[in-house]
């Protein structure tokens, strides 16, 4: 296996020699097709190997002259995986880091890459390799990418925002026009198999991790585990690590980072800011980090005002918008052009987005706040809450987030399969507030259920907000899908027209 490690760690271009190297790609979801299907590119020998295969991409692997593996039982190597001695695996995010095949793997000695260290060592397919700009974070990694690549867009760049976001890397590499930069968003999953192995060790131009919550501790096994996934997003960065002030972890990733000679740290907060940072003074969003008199004077981006009338002003947005200013900034995007992006950017679907006012209540759908962190930032932007909550937990605590807002809660309904613990936490640290629990089976009867509930307890100046604290996969395909029942129910329950006083689709904030 010697000479098969010297090979690999010579791979780091698209134009060397990968034909006839024999690898194994775990998995054919989104990432593990493009994986697939560029490993087939270039020649190598490609065994996909899946529990339940797709039958569209199934077909295509065929046609690209892949090799599927599909067996529903994967707790231990199969067979024709051990046949066919793999000299590399690539793993798709879903696989545990301790599952069966890869504990085989590192058992025999065969190196196992993720598809970010794969997509970094083929980015020179199309001319000059694109500079990669990566975030990661618990919660606002979609909005900060979107954010930051339309704002380089906006100033002249050619990009393309990609990874976790929903389009894999190794498409964008791949894409025949080319870019000048790729904003990459990076889970901890993937974070996870990043810089292990010599020659692929990822060098970004500028990196910012949002923010640190528990989240996905049963993957990880800790949170400890889990902080040291996030911070390789420093690692080996070129010019900025953009942290969040208001996070300890995140200033300790930075400064515990290897970076490149010169990279800065540029921190971001809600408060004033202070050189070197990003911030806000008397509603003013600044950047006192990119100007050459720091010190003493700052530049103007936009005000609270502004984006409030944008639908922009929740403070977890603000924070944001600070966060992707800031790796637009270091790429050199002037302050009016963001200024311009901000005034016409909206929010992605199922992220405080409004579905409609009725009789002085406000129905929001905030279905993407998946976990307690995403959850407690959407709570505080609202006053007086009917809070619906629930689903698949994913082993955290939800203590400390029903008793930070029990004070603000008119009342709540459970949702999803893990509601012993919420109703625990609300009988705990909120004895005598209304709590319902939706005990429907059916994915088609949990939302219509919910909504009348949560009617009943509404009252004038309350906000019924959708932001379960839990991810959607226990009762529904995905947060959108879980969003999408939410909004449907609630326009049922008033008949399917919104107020004639308040358009559906009035953003939050206006």
């Amino acid at each position: 296996m010697t000479g098969a490690r010297e090979r690999l760690e010579a791979l780091t271009s698209w134009h060397h020699d990968w034909s006839g190297l024999r690898v194994a790609v775990l998995g054919l979801g989104v990432t593990g097709f493009s994986a697939a299907d560029t490993l087939a590119e270039l020649g190598a020998e490609v065994l996909v190997v899946a529990s339940r295969a797709d039958a569209e991409r199934a077909m295509l692997l065929e046609v690209i002259g892949a090799e599927l593996l599909e067996e529903s039982d994967l707790s231990a190597p199969p067979a024709r995986l051990v046949e066919f001695d793999p000299e590399l695996v690539v793993v798709s995010p879903g696989f545990h880091w301790d599952h069966p095949l890869l504990l085989w793997a590192e058992q025999g000695d065969i190196p196992v890459w993720g598809d970010i260290e794969l997509a970094w060592r083929l980015r020179d397919k199309v001319g000059d390799p694109a500079d990669w700009i990566c975030v990661t974070g618990t919660n606002g990694k979609t909005t900060t990418v979107q954010l930051t690549a339309t704002m380089l867009l906006a100033g002249g760049s050619r990009v393309a925002p990609c990874g976790n976001i929903g389009v894999p890397v190794l498409d964008a590499i791949r894409d025949p026009q080319g870019f000048d930069v790729l904003v990459v968003e990076l889970s901890s999953y993937q974070l996870h198999w990043v810089n292990r192995n010599r020659g692929g060790e990822l060098s970004p131009y500028s990196a910012a991790c949002l923010n640190i919550a528990d989240d996905h501790l049963d993957w990880h096994g800790s949170l400890e585990a889990y902080i040291a996934a996030k911070a390789k997003v420093y690692d080996n960065t070129q010019v900025a690590c953009v942290y969040n002030r208001a996070d300890g972890n995140t200033l300790r990733m930075v400064e515990e980072a290897e970076v490149i000679e010169g990279a800065r740290a540029i921190g971001f907060g809600l408060d004033v800011p202070g050189p070197s940072d990003f911030g806000i003074v008397d509603g003013i969003l600044c950047d006192r980090a990119f100007l050459e008199d720091r010190r003493n004077s700052a530049i103007e981006l936009t005000t609270l005002d502004e984006l409030a009338e944008a639908g922009l002003a929740a403070p977890h947005v603000v924070a944001n918008i600070l966060a992707a200013s800031a790796l637009a900034r270091s790429y050199g995007v002037e302050p009016q052009v963001i200024r311009d992006v901000l005034t016409a950017f909206r929010l992605d679907a199922h992220r405080i987005e409004l579905v409609r006012v009725e009789a002085g209540v406000s129905w929001v759908d905030d279905s993407k706040a998946t976990n307690p962190h995403a959850a407690d930032a959407s709570l505080r932007a609202y006053p007086s809450v009917v809070w619906v909550v629930g689903g698949l937990l994913k082993g955290v605590d939800v203590e400390q987030l029903v008793a930070a807002h029990a004070g603000r809660l008119r009342g709540a309904v459970v949702i999803g399969v893990d509601r012993a613990p919420l109703l625990a936490a609300f009988e705990r640290h909120a004895p005598g507030l209304p709590v319902l629990e939706v005990v429907a089976d059916e994915t088609e009867g949990v939302m219509p259920t919910a909504v009348r509930l949560a009617g009943g307890l509404a009252r004038e100046g309350d906000t019924v907000l959708l932001a379960p604290a839990a991810a959607s996969m226990d009762q529904f395909t995905d947060y959108a899908e879980r969003g999408r029942l939410f909004q449907a129910a609630v326009n049922e329950f008033f008949g399917g027209g919104a107020d004639d006083d308040e358009p559906a689709s009035r953003p939050p904030g206006a």
